[in-house]
């Protein structure tokens, strides 16, 4: 038998201990053994009865609780069971609270300390009243934009999206009497940073893991966010594979658009928006990282594959109104649609971790076939493409880029159609000068505008 989540060892008593029965009073409560050490081995007691009765009134007078302590006997030699039941109020030692993980014992503090609070009384960290936010703070784009969503969705009946502002966002449970909730100024504030500090989206492209080549960071409310974060991935970051089928030119993602949407919106539905961190995006060469701050998703698929237990949706309020707005499209299965999607796309497994600071998901890229080169991904489509005799040429390639990404730098334009930084500098200089391409704007925050 080894230590695990429920149970602890010890060789003797030392009152610091009431720090790992706190612990299994605020999880799933467990039993702490006096008299085995780390291995198992039965070392006994000397003192246990008297122990039998001071454990009790330590615990009662510093922990302000009850438990069990029983006396058993083991190869002749006397321990004590301390059987502690999980509590439900939040219980602390001396104004620090831990929590029993695994088989360890954390203190709580900060952001993790606030959800667990938040979730000893019964409610979650969107569900908090933000005092001095209005309605009139609220973006009515943006509460616009949701019941176009909503109403393509079907999921919210005409007369609910019928109501005004006020109260449709009462009707989506996002008030608490006078005040608005935490996950009104997410969902429908032109800008959630004012209230919750890394409420955002960062997305690298990085040569090596420490050498970021250039970036880009997404803020607005959470609906701006999803479909922003998706199309720069897809038009600015994502290299499709090319091949040719007769005369048509196809284009293959690294990571199929449905598993990459799923993987983004779980980001910021799930995410710990207390722990004030920003979601953070890495792409390499040959793999996609999406990490958010928060525990294990609510998804028994994913729990059994990782043998974890999944936590409590982290944000229900804001959960409720993405899924309204059929960005989420059923409870509980995000990760088997991420995994779905990529078998389906012929793309490798994703591979999925978390930790006590987040969680991420990982997509590795496929192996190029034979005759398969890579591009970047612009917005730029035709029905029928047909193949060039010979390789397309820089100008044309900066052109065709900065048409859908007229704010990239030069270095950027190098990095993603693969040629030297000298090489597009001369090209784009040669198409200033040919009238078929300008800069406009101050140097830094400026942009392209392809003329002919």
């Amino acid at each position: 038998m080894k230590e695990h989540q429920h149970i602890e060892w010890k060789s003797s008593w030392r009152d610091e201990y009431l720090k790992w029965i706190c612990g299994f009073a605020n999880a799933e409560g467990g039993t702490l053994v006096i008299g085995k050490n780390d291995r198992g081995e039965v070392v006994g007691v000397a003192n246990a009865r008297k122990l039998l009765e001071d454990i009790p009134n330590k615990v009662r007078d510093i922990l302000g609780m009850v438990v069990a302590v029983n006396l058993r006997s083991e190869n002749g030699k006397d321990l004590l069971e301390i059987v502690v039941e999980p509590y439900p109020s939040p219980i602390s030692y001396k104004g620090e609270y831990h929590v029993r993980s695994g088989s360890t014992k954390q203190q709580l503090k900060g952001a993790a300390l606030d959800r667990f609070l938040l979730g000893k009384l019964g409610r979650h960290w969107d569900g908090v009243p933000v005092p001095h936010v209005s309605m009139q703070d609220l973006d009515a784009r943006a509460i616009e934009l949701f019941r176009k969503l909503a109403a393509k969705s079907g999921r919210l009946s005409a007369e609910a999206l019928a109501e005004s502002d006020a109260v449709l966002v009462e009707k989506l449970h996002l008030t608490e009497g006078n005040f608005l909730k935490r996950a009104a100024t997410l969902l429908f504030h032109a800008d959630p940073e004012k209230y919750t500090t890394g409420a955002c989206v960062k997305i690298g492209f990085f040569r090596t893991d420490s050498d970021l080549l250039y970036h880009d960071v997404i803020q607005g409310d959470l609906f701006t966010q999803v479909e922003k974060t998706l199309d720069l991935m897809l038009t600015k970051y994502l290299r499709a594979g090319l091949s040719y089928q007769g005369t048509q030119r196809l284009e293959r993602l690294p990571v199929p658009e449905a598993a990459l949407r799923e993987a983004v919106i779980n980001a910021i539905a799930h995410k710990d928006y207390g722990a004030l961190i920003p979601i953070q995006i890495s792409v390499h060469a040959h793999k996609l990282i999406i990490w958010n701050a928060g525990q294990l998703p609510a998804d028994w698929s994913l729990a059994r594959l990782m043998g974890k237990h999944p936590s409590q949706p982290a944000n229900p309020d804001i959960a409720r109104a993405l899924f309204l707005a059929g960005k989420i499209e059923s409870w509980g299965r995000g990760i088997d649609l991420i995994r779905s999607a990529c078998l389906e796309h012929g793309s490798p497994a994703p591979r999925f971790d978390c930790d006590s600071a987040g969680f991420w998901v990982e997509f590795p890229f496929p192996e190029l076939s034979a005759g398969e080169k890579t591009s970047v991904k612009t917005s730029v489509k035709t029905s029928v493409k047909t193949p060039v005799k010979t390789p397309v040429k820089t100008p044309v390639e900066i052109l065709r880029l900065l048409v859908a990404n007229p704010t990239m730098t030069l270095a950027e334009v190098a990095a993603a159609i693969q040629k030297s930084p000298s090489a597009v500098e001369r090209a784009s200089t040669k198409l200033v000068k040919e009238g078929k391409l300008r800069y406009v704007g101050p140097q830094k925050g400026g942009h392209w505008e392809v003329l002919k």
